[in-house]
């Protein structure tokens, strides 16, 4: 899941000293409000992804990670059998905190034509990788028996693509269908921490083009079997694994394409202990990591002491690509204002019609701003000054004043209407039914 590093580091950090702070960009402009949360859906271990069910107006799909996905109607009714049942196919979850599971789902944008269906789940390892890594993440594809079918077959599955994991975090592994028409799946960095340890490249997964670890892949799934390879990929041609279209990630947690504007592919990326930070992925750009962390440079052999110079380019002499938005982590800063939490949960740009001040601005989160309570943050973001990173606030929903919601923020989901679902879970771990799927509706009040 998304906050991996509290796995080894759960005491916070009373002080950090930095030589170089980026911007702040937490606004200071009026709250934004007219804005609530509705108990959409409830009864979920914990919930990662909300999408719409193709083609219909009749509800979505919500992905729960205990490797179930059940169809809600758009009463938030949900249908007693799941749609896709993986837990004889997972590998076996703790109860307490992971990261491992089905981790997201994507219809084709041709699934009124073809029925296809793909899925990402932690598979227990396979035999051909190292014997002390710890999973295989599979990317797979589904046949529905009609497009109005109320479950999977497993028996149709086809593996598309295996990645071995050596750790059991960082997976990242959200899919969803670009603009083009290709593909797009996140994958982390390999786990552990700082980049470093087992099944890591000596300078980093993420800096590797030879590893699909740390990644943005892009591929065509139009192929007669397998997949394709799209032809303006950076390594389509050599010099890399093909199916990258980005790199210098650390763990995405949640990236979502912009249903507008230029179809933007937005991701919210899960820094190690100082910061926080949202890219617009784009076709061959380097993040940074684990040469930096946000717009600061990243010493994985001292990760408390960012370098007095930020790295501005890659081993290849290509410039780093800045990111949207950064914020600091509560662990590092528990006294600063800009603090916004300890794990980002990337969202949505909002482009539906009940909530017109969200109009066009980024809808994110962070999973808690502290590990001992649920106290999971709605963030809103929008754009800053012309080459300046864009704002942040702290959304305060009229059911939510204080701005906590009283859960741990696993994911955003967004209809077939554009609007926006905050998915919560109740506890760290895969136990009990306090996941929730919460949307964002006008107030009353």
């Amino acid at each position: 899941m998304i906050i991996s590093r509290l796995m080894q580091r759960v005491t916070l950090l009373t002080c950090l000293a930095v030589t170089l702070t980026p911007p702040a960009n937490l606004t200071a402009q009026a709250e934004i409000a007219g804005v609530a949360l509705e108990n959409h859906a409830s009864g979920f271990v914990s919930p990662v992804m909300l999408i719409q069910w193709p083609g219909t107006k009749r509800g979505n799909l919500v992905v729960d990670q205990v490797g179930l996905a059940y169809l809600i109607n758009a009463k938030g009714q949900r249908q007693e059998a799941p749609y896709l049942d993986v837990r004889s196919k997972t590998v076996k979850l703790n109860e307490g905190f992971d990261e491992r599971g089905l981790l997201s789902m994507a219809f084709h944008p041709n699934f009124a034509q073809n029925r296809k269906v793909y899925a990402v789940y932690s598979a227990p390892l396979r035999s051909s990788a190292a014997s002390d890594w710890d999973h295989t993440m599979r990317l797979v594809e589904f046949t529905a028996a009609t497009t109005n079918a109320l479950s999977l077959d497993l028996s149709t599955e086809k593996i598309l693509l295996e990645i071995d994991k050596p750790w059991g975090n960082h997976n990242s592994g959200c899919i969803a269908f670009g603009g083009d028409g290709f593909l797009y799946y996140s994958v982390g960095d390999g786990g552990n921490m700082n980049g470093q340890g087992r099944g890591h490249s000596p300078q980093g997964n993420s800096q590797d083009p030879s590893h699909l670890l740390g990644k943005m892949l892009r591929i065509d799934v139009n192929t007669p079997t397998g997949y394709g390879i799209p032809k303006d990929n950076p390594f389509a041609k050599g010099g890399g694994r093909p199916e990258i279209f980005a790199m210098g990630l650390r763990n995405t947690w949640r990236f979502s394409v912009d249903r507008g504007g230029s179809r933007q592919v937005i991701g919210a990326d899960v820094g190690q202990d100082s910061y926080e930070e949202v890219n617009v992925i784009e076709n061959g750009a380097n993040y940074g990591w684990n040469i930096r962390e946000g717009f600061v440079g990243f010493n994985p052999n001292d990760p408390l002491k960012h370098p007095a110079d930020a790295p501005t380019k890659a081993s290849d002499g290509k410039p780093f690509h800045d990111p949207l938005l950064v914020y600091k982590n509560f662990k590092a800063f528990p006294k600063d204002a800009d603090s916004g939490g300890i794990s980002i949960t990337g969202g949505y740009v909002y482009r539906g019609a009940a909530l017109p001040q969200l109009q066009g601005k980024y809808v994110f989160g962070d999973w808690s701003r502290q590990w001992v309570k649920p106290d999971g943050a709605v963030y809103i973001a929008s754009p800053g000054a012309a080459g300046q990173p864009w704002n942040r606030e702290l959304l305060k929903p009229s059911t939510h004043p204080t701005g906590s919601l009283g859960g741990f923020i696993t994911a955003f989901g967004e209809d077939g209407d554009g609007e926006v679902y905050v998915l919560t879970n109740g506890s760290t771990g895969l136990v009990g039914k306090t996941g929730i799927v919460w949307k964002l509706v006008p107030s009353k009040l």
